[in-house]
């Protein structure tokens, strides 16, 4: 069995089972994939509690990468080979689906490829060895301006460096440009700007994921990122809290 679902930030309630009861019958070799912004911040009491109770479900859980990650931890990650693409074990079975990737999960070829740029930062982006940085906090936050801390809240490596997209081209051409599932946190351009009413600009990545768009043979494409559960049309799905069985 195979389950898939949004963005956690951190949040892992609705794997609870009074809330996916379906776990009662899976096993390690069933899967839960996270569609980005899993939640992985830092090496506090609390994160390590929660990967534990992850890692102590019935089932092995997936995710990719999104905006909302710490990189600088999952760059200390060892990189491994399974199911034919690059991993981080982050535990046993709480495993980081790595950028570019082709697996094969129950005879099904998946697509992978995190991060996304973050949109909620009109105050910018903070470093933390301006002289001024106390005083530009203090303003942003009386304005109620959202700003990020480099290195604190966000992290340059959201969004993929050149080799991360050759590499997703040179695994599509291994699969004849042909999968079952695509798995991503944002979406193509078009896509975006369809569940956005053009909100969003498209973006290096978008572009990119555009291309992937019209030139992949795929069954379904599964993102997060926009925070709704919506089928934008028979083959592109957004989600979020929703918990669906895809095999």
């Amino acid at each position: 069995m195979i389950y898939i679902t949004g963005d956690c930030h951190g949040d892992y309630r609705r794997f609870n089972k009074e809330i996916f009861s379906e776990q009662r019958e899976m096993t390690k070799d069933d899967y839960v994939i996270i569609c980005g912004d899993f939640g992985y911040w830092d090496q506090s009491n609390e994160q390590q509690y929660w990967l534990k109770w992850l890692d102590n479900k019935s089932y092995t859980t997936l995710w990719i990468d999104g905006n909302h990650e710490n990189y600088d931890l999952l760059s200390e990650c060892e990189i491994s080979e399974w199911k034919g693409g690059k991993v981080n074990f982050i535990c046993p079975s709480v495993i980081h689906l790595m950028r570019g990737q082709v697996f094969e999960l129950e005879g099904k070829r998946f697509f992978t490829f995190g991060g996304a740029q973050s949109h909620d930062i009109q105050g910018g982006i903070l470093e933390k060895t301006d002289p001024d940085f106390a005083k530009k906090r203090r303003i942003l936050d009386q304005q109620w301006m959202p700003y990020r801390i480099n290195h604190f809240s966000w992290w340059k490596e959201e969004m993929p460096c050149p080799e991360e997209y050759q590499e997703g081209i040179q695994n599509f051409e291994k699969v004849n440009w042909n999968v079952d599932y695509i798995i991503t946190h944002c979406c193509a351009s078009s896509t975006q700007a369809t569940i956005s009413a053009g909100d969003f600009e498209p973006d290096e990545l978008t572009t990119y994921l555009e291309m992937v768009h019209s030139k992949c043979d795929y069954r379904k494409w599964f993102f997060g990122h926009y925070h709704g559960n919506k089928a934008v049309n028979d083959k592109e799905i957004l989600l979020y809290e929703q918990i669906i069985r895809i095999a």
